[in-house]
């Protein structure tokens, strides 16, 4: 444990001087290294309107996009593996009525690795969940809108539809599958961090799904997924000793796809979540409600930051970014 101790109180200054500046209401960081050695420490509080409840380090918390990388990702590849799908086929291998009323749609022209590495022209953002609240009705919708064909950026789009890829080829919905060992698709709401005070279903989320769009389809790729410290660094461990996915998946989780992308991850650029300090070997991903994973593997060491930063809107400028490329820094010895 002397090994980890170190970094880890360095590392745990920058949450606890947020929380003290009133930045966040509260967090939870925790360093795993290959050996399953670990340390999680938590502070603030997981709650402060209409109640205030203390953060712990069992808290729940809605891991947002992490759901990308943690879920989504390891079953595509695992399907990619098992040759069930080829990371370079169309989408409409599987998702054959994908833009079906028009085959030069160039929608119908994405591949499974280029939604993984957001190599596709879709848009950075879209308010699905304005055009209702039938999940089946809003599958129909994305599957056959003609999207505006723009620079490849970062995409939710990209995930959604991996994720009907998955729900087509198991024949069950997302809410339906396993979530992994250590992971939900919701939270009891007490032992939740809270995240945003809606302003459309009109509560203050704790336990349910912030993403708006995942909510409205009631399960989807690109988020959605709940889990604490304990189970995130679990995964990492599994990724790090090479026990929770195959060696093959893993490669590919670390296989460059651009200048910030990797399958399913990002991988260390200027300006990056996991701070400077990076080694090359290392892969990260961020969720909106403010967490976050990183995994070092030259030096056999991972680190989850988990926050509640939207907590109790979105609108408020919670440093999160610094904060984070801070704590990277720190674990990486700054």
């Amino acid at each position: 444990m002397i090994k980890l101790a170190t970094p880890f109180d360095r590392a745990f200054r920058p949450l606890e001087a947020a929380v003290t500046e009133g930045r966040i209401p509260g967090g939870v960081l925790g360093i795993v290294d290959k050996n399953g050695e670990r340390i999680i420490k938590a502070t603030g509080c997981a709650q402060l309107v209409p109640t205030v409840r203390p953060m712990h380090v069992e808290t729940w918390f809605d891991l947002a996009s992490l759901t990308k990388v943690i879920f989504t990702t390891p079953r595509i590849l695992a399907l990619a593996e098992e040759g069930v799908i080829d990371l370079d086929a169309p989408l409409i291998s599987v998702l054959p009525d994908l833009r079906q009323y028009d085959a030069e749609a160039w929608e119908r022209k994405v591949t499974f690795r280029q939604c993984l590495g957001h190599q596709t022209p879709f848009p950075a953002v879209e308010p699905i969940y304005t055009y209702g609240r039938d999940p089946e009705l809003l599958r129909a919708f994305i599957l056959q809108r003609e999207w505006l064909k723009r620079e490849p950026v970062y995409s939710d789009i990209n995930f959604i539809l991996l994720g009907f890829a998955l729900e087509r080829l198991t024949g069950r919905t997302i809410r339906d599958m396993d979530p992994g060992l250590g992971f939900a698709w919701s939270a009891e709401p007490d032992g939740a961090a809270a995240t945003e005070d809606c302003t459309w279903r009109h509560r203050v989320l704790s336990g349910e799904v912030h993403d708006d769009n995942c909510s409205a389809l009631q399960g989807a790729g690109h988020a959605g997924l709940f889990g604490t410290a304990a189970s995130i660094l679990d995964f990492a461990g599994g990724l790090l000793d090479g026990g929770g996915a195959s060696e093959r998946s893993i490669a590919l989780m670390r296989t460059p796809l651009s200048a910030t992308r990797t399958h399913g991850w990002e991988r260390p650029y200027e300006g990056w979540s996991g701070g400077a300090l990076c080694g090359p070997a290392t892969i990260g991903h961020t969720g909106f409600t403010g967490t976050g994973l990183w995994i070092d593997f030259d030096k056999g060491r991972a680190w989850t930051l988990l926050t509640n930063r939207i907590h109790p809107t979105r609108h408020f400028d919670s440093g999160i970014a610094s904060l984070r490329q801070a704590v990277g820094d720190l674990v990486n010895g700054a």
